[in-house]
């Protein structure tokens, strides 16, 4: 009995003890691999870059022609002839429609007769002055009397011309809602016509930026209609006042369009080229952090132990095709971390894998 106590006092010891030494071999392990230090963050670097940037100022304007009216009659008649098209382009002084005339020019074929009794008159009062068979108020009479039917004619011939509607400048003409035998009123309109080459865009800018714009200073057009096409122009005017309501100068572009790509009355966005930035330092948007408290970078240093990273405070600037600008922080040349940086802390060993690059166009800020 007592040997079997004691084989199993014995059969315990050991299993405890193999317990025991087991716990006691992990736990010299573990601290063993806790007092190693961890291994280095796997970062995608970049470097501080030198650029040269051209900079605009954008607005919203609109497309509008250098000319554009309705073609009206200044005179009322009934429409003849109609010699233009919808959608035509015409030249100054083409035909568009005629009105009913043939009554204005019966009346013209009388005046032109009264005006040449009229002369007969007055040549023979001339002559009879002359050998004093006629008085000086019957001359003065018969003078009158010519001027009278010559300017009689002359309005006729004038109220026929009107009643022949002609384009006041080349342009396209736009959609006629006009009939033959349609009762035209002085006013009535007949039919758009807009001048398409070239065209005014009109916008406005804050006034802050009046001392940056000038008449001659280049500008680029964007519209919804041609997307990835840029139509190039000239600030033509500004106005010399600004807007007490909004506080904003208004100002007209003049761009060629021998294409006819723009119309009027098109919403486009405007670029006024501003003089070119040099020597700018910038970064891909994602090596900058943005923190309530304001911006900044992990800066990628190397020491006699490898390559660790420092956090460091900068100062932005504009943001163009996912690239950040860099006022105040940083220096040419220097490497910073792109992407990786979320748990690094300062003084981390970092290790570069640039294998897979990220190329941060998240649109601007």
């Amino acid at each position: 009995m007592t040997k079997r106590l004691i084989l199993a006092i014995l059969l315990l010891i050991v299993i405890f003890g193999g317990i025991f030494g087991w716990k006691y071999y992990s736990g010299i392990k573990m601290m063993v691999m806790m007092s190693q230090p961890p291994p280095p963050a796997v970062i995608t670097s970049a470097e501080v870059r030198t650029e040269s940037w051209q900079p605009y100022l954008h607005a919203v304007g609109s497309v509008t022609p250098t000319q554009g009216i309705f073609v009206t009659t200044e005179v009322a008649g009934q429409v003849h002839e109609i010699l233009a098209e919808s959608g035509q382009r015409v030249k100054a002084g083409d035909v568009l429609l005629r009105l009913d005339d043939s009554v204005d020019k019966a009346d013209f074929e009388g005046l032109v007769a009264q005006r040449t009794l009229a002369r007969l008159q007055f040549e023979r009062a001339r002559k009879l002055l002359r050998d004093k068979s006629v008085s000086r108020s019957d001359y003065d009479a018969s003078r009158a009397n010519l001027d009278s039917a010559e300017a009689a004619v002359a309005a006729k011939r004038a109220l026929i011309n009107k009643k022949t509607i002609r384009a006041p400048f080349s342009g396209q003409l736009g959609i006629a809602d006009i009939n033959l035998g349609q009762y035209l009123s002085p006013g009535d309109a007949i039919v758009p016509l807009q001048s398409l080459d070239p065209v005014y865009v009109d916008y406005t800018l804050p006034e802050r930026h009046l001392p940056q714009v000038h008449v001659g200073q280049s500008v680029i057009i964007e519209v919804q209609a041609w997307p990835g096409h840029h139509f190039e122009g000239k600030i033509s005017a500004i106005n010399p006042g600004v807007d007490t309501g909004t506080r904003t100068l208004r100002l007209r572009a003049t761009l060629d369009n021998p294409e006819q790509l723009l119309r009027p009355g098109m919403f486009a966005d405007v670029s006024t080229v501003l003089p070119l930035r040099e020597n700018i330092l910038t970064l891909p948007r994602t090596a900058v952090t943005y923190n309530p408290y304001g911006e900044s970078v992990f800066v990628i240093q190397k020491n006699d132990t490898g390559l660790t990273v420092q956090n460091r405070p900068v100062k932005t600037g504009e943001v163009r095709a996912g690239r950040v600008e860099i006022t105040e922080g940083l220096k040419a040349g220097e490497m910073v971390v792109s992407a990786g940086h979320n748990k690094l802390r300062n003084g981390q060993p970092v290790t570069i894998d640039n294998s897979v690059q990220l190329d941060g166009r998240t649109g601007d800020r």
